[in-house]
């Protein structure tokens, strides 16, 4: 039998090389995806957005730099928590970057004036902090979901604990925008107590002394506050200033956290807040994120990043789930209730989560002290679970079908 040349062999071989470098037509690595990430990114209320954006970038670093199986782009924009900037970062993402969806959003009012603009763009909206109540009932949008909850269901958690402390006579406080008055509405909801007093006082405000001569003059039982970012900052210094902290428990939503608490330390010992996410939550999940975190950028993780990070992994399971081929946006937004529509569905960091039919969780929150940690540190601890598998005050107000 003759052998073939040297010549031919060569040959044979350098094809053979070549149809195995060459990507396979019907084994096409599935398209890169653009998302814009729209967020509170500067100003007293900066660290909340930055958080979100570190939070979602570490689940973008643990899916090894995709999403889905996707090449991944993301483009961020500061809406400086102003709801015109919003608007106008919004458009530029969507008309000038082509995103193919947006993540993030801060503070309510924003929320509020973007939502619609995005869904009407025919893109999916996944918020992962700002819940105003509007988009939980009548508003709702079968574009619009959320890793985080409805605005009232933290400061439920406060009112039922309220109750559960014996506090019969407490004083409300919450700045005048969209999300204060969400939380002032949320505990009152559960709270059976007399609320004596209630104010709202300015955005960004920095001198609570007014408010809090206000409070002691009243000598309520305790007090309920609601001051997300540098709000919280002063208004917890300047309440143990003023000596109260001891006298008038503070019981307080959004208002300390992984981002402020190391400003505040000792100062805001002894403060009870109503969270849906603490470090210290034991499930595996929130275990791996909050060392690596911690690792990766040399802080505590709030639930603003808790809340990104757990975005960036539901994207990338209903992006592996997608039906190839069809609208995108379509494909991705029954992806979406595949995944996260059962209690089984997805695993969040900070344990139960279940989309409602409203495209908000169904979740689990707990009493998270301001204490001292095995180490004698001063840490957010996990005192008990407060709400189980709670559902917003809102969703049976939605016309979604939840499918």
């Amino acid at each position: 039998m003759k052998l073939p040349s040297l010549k031919y062999l060569t040959i044979a071989l350098v094809a053979s090389v070549m149809n195995f470098l060459l990507p396979n037509p019907g084994q096409a690595e599935s398209p890169a995806l653009k998302i814009g990430f729209l967020a509170t990114l500067s100003g007293p209320a900066g660290a909340l957005g930055q958080d979100q954006y570190d939070g979602f970038m570490l689940g973008l670093d643990h899916a090894g730099g995709k999403l889905g199986g996707r090449v991944v782009t993301v483009i961020k924009a500061d809406d400086q928590q102003k709801p015109d900037i919003g608007v106008q970062m919004a458009q530029k993402l969507l008309e000038s970057d082509q995103v193919d969806l947006i993540t993030g959003v801060t503070f309510s009012n924003v929320m509020m004036a973007v939502a619609k603009p995005i869904t009407d763009a025919k893109r999916i909206l996944l918020g992962s902090n700002a819940g105003p109540s509007p988009l939980a009932g009548k508003a709702c949008q079968p574009l619009f979901f959320s890793t985080s909850w409805n605005n009232d269901s933290l400061s439920e958690t406060m009112g039922q604990f309220a109750n559960q402390a014996g506090y019969k006579r407490v004083y409300l406080l919450a700045p005048n925008y969209q999300g204060g008055k969400d939380a002032l509405t949320g505990f009152k909801r559960l709270y059976k107590g007399e609320v004596i007093d209630e104010q709202y006082t300015e955005v960004n405000q920095p001198d609570y002394a007014a408010q809090i001569a206000d409070v002691q003059a009243a000598k309520p039982d305790a007090l309920f506050v609601f001051y997300p970012g540098g709000m919280g900052v002063n208004f917890v210094k300047q309440y143990q200033q003023a000596g109260l902290f001891g006298k008038i428990p503070m019981l307080s939503a959004s208002t300390i956290d992984g981002i402020n608490l190391p400003a505040l330390k000792e100062s805001a010992l002894g403060a009870i807040t109503g969270s849906s996410y603490a470090p210290d939550l034991g499930n595996p999940e929130n275990k791996k994120f909050a060392a690596d975190f911690v690792k990766k950028y040399g802080r505590v993780p709030s639930m603003y990043a808790a809340q990104s990070y757990d975005a960036a992994r539901l994207l990338d399971v209903a992006l592996s789930k997608m039906a190839v081929g069809g609208d995108f946006t379509e494909s991705l937004r029954r992806a979406l209730r595949q995944v996260a529509g059962s209690a089984t569905g997805f695993k969040s960091v900070a344990g139960k989560f279940q989309l409602n039919r409203n495209n908000f969780p169904i979740r689990d929150f707990y009493r998270i002290d301001v204490a001292k940690d095995g180490d004698g540190k001063v840490a957010l601890v996990t005192k008990a679970t407060v709400l189980t598998d709670h559902k917003d005050a809102y969703f049976g107000e939605c016309g979604l079908e939840g499918k």
